[in-house]
């Protein structure tokens, strides 16, 4: 796909419905008349998918995506060029903790620190072909400063131009992250939370890429397909299993649904027999989990949480997800689950993860080690399963979440203190 038109391959022009099967025409739908989240209709380029034999990033797997991103981080692409191809490290270290085999995809390492990345690159990169003069999102955290960055990173006149809708009482420091990137920054006074489905029906000249929509599924499904490849070049014959489970948080339900999209093509691309694909668990926080609550009770849609209080891990405290249905879905249609944790245990999942493995990351990404250590103690995980944990985000911009304690030397004591820490 080259040129400057916004072109979309033959086989994915439409958008479907994962629920109810309907079609209908991008980009002037986001949502299905039955109420759910639409994705891009890829079942045709999936049938003639292959691991592919060259590429970086996102774009490795362009011949499933929407629109191209720039090349990969080697050509002259921008940040969207840089977003993808993150480590899968083996944490065998906590194993015992875990009770399982551990692998942590570590998605700290695109761009602007997040997952976000991915779905912002494909986002962008589809308004700027498209002659979109803006690309907007809602957010107050790491999709803000990912959209503003891949808006800023495309260059040139006819480069849209990033637009972020804030709470009104977004903190200082929050606001100046992302004000770094230069988009138009907005702050609306009023329910923050209406604002998702307000932007679906804004009459405005901008391409708002959330947390859900068509274009950002289809960016944020590369991590699962990165960690299915892995899997499969394990034995250089590209016929190894892929993980037995794949744990990530969940909020909106956006990844969550990405990551079904993911699988389910590989299916469809007969790479992996349908018994080979992981078990999707998807983990919030106990203060705030309305999937977890209709996993629990046995519902088939999710209903917005009335109770919903504060968390540690607040980027992930979505009281009324737009994609919680399709979520849910996922994980009943993989044999998986959905799960919360409370803070204490987040917050220790979160240190073990640094004190033990290295990895200092995000509250939000700690819910996974603390859903696994649940889903290992219930017997729902087995200590040779080769799970994956999802850690979403960096935690370089959260870290007052946990506390040092710490003693001050004189310089002249130095030595004999060294020699008594170290007896």
């Amino acid at each position: 796909m080259t040129g400057d038109s916004p072109e979309i391959a033959s086989d994915s022009r439409d958008l479907t419905c994962y629920r109810c099967g309907a079609n209908a025409a991008f980009p002037d739908r986001k949502r299905c008349d039955c109420g759910e989240p639409l994705w891009f209709d890829t079942d045709a380029a999936a049938e003639a998918f292959a691991w592919p034999d060259a590429g970086t990033g996102v774009s490795r797997y362009a011949d499933l995506l929407p629109v191209e991103t720039g090349g990969d981080s080697r050509t002259d692409g921008g940040v969207s060029a840089a977003a993808g191809s993150t480590p899968l490290v083996r944490a065998s270290g906590l194993d015992a903790d875990a009770g399982c085999r551990l692998w942590l995809k570590d998605e700290s390492e695109n761009p602007t620190g997040s997952f976000k990345d991915r779905g912002s690159a494909v986002g962008v990169a589809w308004a700027a072909r498209a002659g979109r003069e803006w690309v907007g999102t809602v957010s107050h955290g790491n999709m803000a400063m990912s959209v503003a960055a891949n808006a800023a990173g495309v260059g040139g006149s006819g480069s849209p131009r990033a637009l972020v809708l804030v709470p009104d009482d977004i903190s200082e420091e929050r606001l100046a992250a992302i004000a770094q990137y230069d988009p138009e920054l907005v702050r609306v006074a009023g329910d923050y939370g209406r604002l998702y489905r307000e932007t679906l029906d804004a009459d405005a000249p901008v391409e708002f890429v959330n947390s859900d929509t068509p274009l950002r599924v289809a960016g944020q499904k590369t991590t699962a397909l990165e960690i299915c490849e892995a899997f499969a070049a394990e034995t250089r014959t590209r016929t190894k299993r892929a993980p037995d489970a794949i744990v990530l948080p969940v909020s909106s339900g956006g990844h969550a649904s990405a990551t079904w999209k993911a699988l389910r093509e590989l299916r469809t691309a007969g790479l992996f027999a349908a018994a080979d694909l992981p078990r999707l668990y998807f983990v919030q926080a106990a203060a705030c989990d309305p999937i977890a609550a209709a996993y629990r009770d046995g519902n088939d849609s999710v209903m917005p949480a009335d109770d919903a209080g504060d968390t540690v891990a607040y980027s992930i405290a979505n009281a009324d997800p737009p994609s919680g249905t399709r979520a849910l879905a996922a994980a009943r249609a993989t044999d998986g689950a959905v799960l919360s944790v409370p803070d204490d245990e987040i917050l220790d999942a979160k240190a073990t993860l640094a004190s033990e493995a290295g990895f200092c990351v995000e509250p939000a990404s700690a819910t996974t080690l603390a859903g696994i250590r649940r889903l290992a103690d219930s017997g729902e995980l087995d200590a040779d399963d080769d799970v994956v944990a999802v850690l979403t985000g960096t935690g370089f911009r959260e870290l007052d979440a946990g506390s040092a304690t710490t003693e001050t030397v004189a310089l002249g004591d130095l030595s004999e203190r060294l020699r008594a820490l170290t007896a």
